[in-house]
């Protein structure tokens, strides 16, 4: 099927055929003006064609050069792009080069690869673009460089892929699509990977100069709001230079975001509503040199409560672009005591750059009462990396197994589809139980498969220390790497960041996503208070233990490694010089001849294994409680019970009575009394939402409180007024 443009400026109509790309071409009697760039038909002369509104989808062909003279062509399997995308775009009108840009690398954007500019002709006598074309990123093959089944699907290799649109301009100055292949001969990119597009991330040059734009993120420096720790601003300059040693696929450019003004004043303007209503919110935006907004922060209060009771382990991720803004919508989450997702912040970052990261990484301790978490989980962004080291110098920096499979999948081509290469890179990150198995299983994986020379793998191995789980036995993550909950940390705004819709919309989004994750914990705390859950093993005195005090869904977990220990696990004792200790090497069955060790002592109750487990997971393992059962000990070792995993994890966490550190710091500090006065108040007003009863109660407790406060203070005004007379 064929539309045609309509226009009059072409000639008369001499043929209509299909070009060797699949693509319907009208070939024109005669037609004078547009001056190829290249040096194409000069004015009068008939141009060979003259393209008009269309496309056929057919069998393109990869080239694969051998040589510099000779090239072999061979079929290769067509990638058919979106036939709604398509129709779209072929129906179109825009005004402007960049406008034009824009719109096909939304198209790109949405059905998976990225854009590249081509070349243009011009209307005779003049720099006005008559015709422009924009290519597939992979269009074409680079010089000297041969196409070969290791390289094909590298993404920065170019496969001679013929997809492209052109745009032609008529005396009107409406830019309209007139020829368009939409068949792609390489794999297009999946949704979670296409925020990592080159052309999804880069910048939009020559920008139309309105009003809007020329007040961009101006004008709002003085914003204020009535909450105790509602708003603060920063001064900075974000121009930031690329570093050139990122891992491909994830870049370090300083970006300019399209937010509007208007759309910039909503965001301010839900951010102090919301500071209004809730009186532990916080919010901070940066503003550059210029006076502009770029990046924003923000968390609730019972974000703050969260981290308090969880923050040991934060996963951020700054992969999730939104399109039509290009700014990026980072999360800060964690893990709670039902090893569900829970939100501790969300940013919007106008750029990546080292400023930026370092801003908003202060911004967020400060927002959480200054208190590293334990290890924090990111991509494998070096300038990030960078801003990790200094502002949390003391907390661990580990690279997300999801966003290395993620890479992968782009990086290693057919390898992917490979069993025996996934089982095995997969054992690499988190199968090794010493660092001479990882280095040893490494070698093996690269030799097998002849990767030897892959520079993505040699450089993803000068990062082992931030990926291998053999190389970070001794650090807390909370099981974070581990199923499900690896998969659900991986995608959790995906939603949000394919949607086009205005940045104070987002704010919103992530509430309404946090709610969901609140109402999940508020179900699982409810059921947890109302029967704990049922033991597999009915009179297991340390089954029922951990049924007392853990969550259900831990609980479940610490079952597995329970029955595991004790149905599935050869346990040998040896002697030890002192008599209060044991040593056990503990063989699980079925898992081949690897050896544990655990010792215990009865005396202390401490226990260690070597599998780390507990260390990592905060959960005893199989060996320690096998071990534990051979003792007859029948309760877990109080040392040994978490709380974050607990039933009553969020109970008594602002009361400084717990700690007598904190409680002392009360009595001499001013301002720690209000801080932690105002937080544990909060914690029980949050507790309280939703139940008339408990709001009831909380009532009288205040009003109680009050009335002692106020007998109080009469008695102390009683006797001053005494005593001054």
């Amino acid at each position: 099927m064929v539309n045609t443009d309509g226009e009059g400026d072409a000639g008369g109509v001499d043929a209509m055929s299909i070009d060797e790309h699949g693509v319907i071409v009208l070939r024109p009697a005669r037609y004078e003006g547009a001056l190829p760039q290249d040096g194409g038909a000069a004015a009068g002369h008939d141009v060979a064609m003259e393209e008009v509104q269309g496309t056929v989808c057919m069998s393109c062909t990869k080239t694969r050069m051998k040589g510099t003279e000779e090239a072999e062509t061979e079929e290769a399997a067509t990638v058919q792009g979106s036939k709604e995308g398509a129709e779209e775009l072929l129906l179109k009108v825009v005004y402007s080069e960049e406008e034009a840009y824009k719109l096909y690398c939304d198209y790109g954007h949405r059905t998976g690869f990225s854009v590249r500019k081509g070349k243009q002709s011009y209307f005779t006598g003049t720099k006005r673009i008559r015709t422009k074309d924009y290519f597939c990123s992979k269009e074409g093959l680079k010089e000297a460089e041969k196409l070969t089944d290791e390289n094909f699907h590298d993404p920065h290799t170019r496969t001679n892929c013929r997809a492209m649109v052109r745009f032609r301009v008529n005396g009107r100055g409406e830019w309209k699509v007139i020829r368009l292949v939409s068949d792609h001969n390489h794999s297009l990119a999946k949704p979670e990977e296409r925020h990592l597009l080159r052309s999804a991330r880069s910048l939009i040059a020559g920008r139309s100069c309105s009003t809007a734009d020329a007040v961009l993120y101006g004008g709002y420096q003085g914003v204020g709001a009535p909450s105790q720790m509602a708003v603060s601003t920063s001064v900075t300059n974000n121009a930031e230079t690329p570093r050139p040693d990122l891992l491909p696929g994830f870049s370090g450019i300083t970006r300019t975001s399209t937010i509007g003004t208007g759309d910039l004043q909503s965001l301010v303007n839900q951010l102090k509503s919301r500071a209004n209503v809730d009186g532990m919110f916080y919010w901070d935006v940066q503003i550059d040199r210029g006076g502009r907004m770029t990046n924003f922060f923000w968390r609730d209060g019972r974000s703050r409560t969260d981290y308090d009771c969880f923050g040991d382990v934060v996963v951020f991720d700054s992969t999730y672009r939104l399109s039509k803004q290009n700014m990026i919508c980072a999360p800060f989450v964690g893990v709670n005591h039902h090893w569900q997702t829970t939100m501790y912040g969300c940013a919007l970052l106008a750029d990546e750059s080292l400023s930026s990261y370092k801003w908003l990484f202060k911004s967020f301790l400060e927002a959480m009462g200054n208190r590293h978490p334990r290890s924090i989980f990111t991509n494998q962004d070096q300038v990030m990396s960078k801003a990790i080291e200094e502002v949390f110098p003391n907390t661990c920096h580990r690279i997300a197994h999801w966003h290395i499979q993620k890479d992968a999948a782009s990086r290693l081509g057919a390898l992917n589809g490979s069993k025996a290469f996934n089982k095995t890179f997969t054992k690499c990150m988190q199968g090794c139980e010493s660092e001479s198995e990882f280095e040893e299983t490494w070698a093996e994986m690269l030799r097998e498969f002849k990767l030897q020379n892959n520079k993505w793998l040699d450089k993803l191995y000068k990062l082992k220390q931030k990926w291998c789980g053999a190389l970070n036995k001794c650090t807390f993550d909370g099981g974070v790497e581990n199923e499900p909950q690896s998969d659900i940390l991986s995608n959790i705004f995906t939603s949000i960041a394919e949607s086009f819709t205005s940045v104070s919309t987002i704010v919103v989004l992530v509430d309404k996503l946090t709610d969901d994750w609140r109402e999940k914990e508020f179900d699982e705390d409810m059921r947890c208070s109302q029967r704990p859950p049922a033991c597999i093993i009915k009179h297991s005195a340390i089954l029922n233990h951990a049924a007392k005090v853990y969550t259900h869904r831990i609980y479940k977990l610490f079952e597995t490694y329970f029955l595991d220990g004790c149905g599935a696990t050869k346990s040998k004792e040896l002697q030890c010089e002192d008599s209060d200790t044991y040593r056990f090497e503990m063989t699980m069955q079925g898992r081949g001849s690897r050896v544990c060790t655990v010792h215990l002592n009865k005396s202390t109750m401490q226990l260690t294994c070597s599998c780390s487990q507990f260390e990592t997971m905060g959960l005893l393992c199989s060996h320690t409680l096998k071990a534990l059962s051979v003792k007859n000990i029948c309760k877990i070792p109080e040392m040994y019970i978490l709380k974050r995993w607990t039933r009553d994890a969020k109970q008594w966490v602002f009361n400084p009575k717990q700690y007598e550190s904190s409680y002392q710091e009360c009595l001499d500090d001013e301002a720690a009394y209000c801080n932690h006065a105002m937080r544990y108040a909060y914690d029980l007003v949050m507790k309280s939402q939703g139940q008339e009863e408990l709001r009831r109660s909380l009532w009288e407790t205040l009003e109680s409180g009050e009335k002692e406060l106020e007998k109080y203070l009469e008695n102390v005004t009683h006797y001053a007024e005494s005593y001054a007379t």
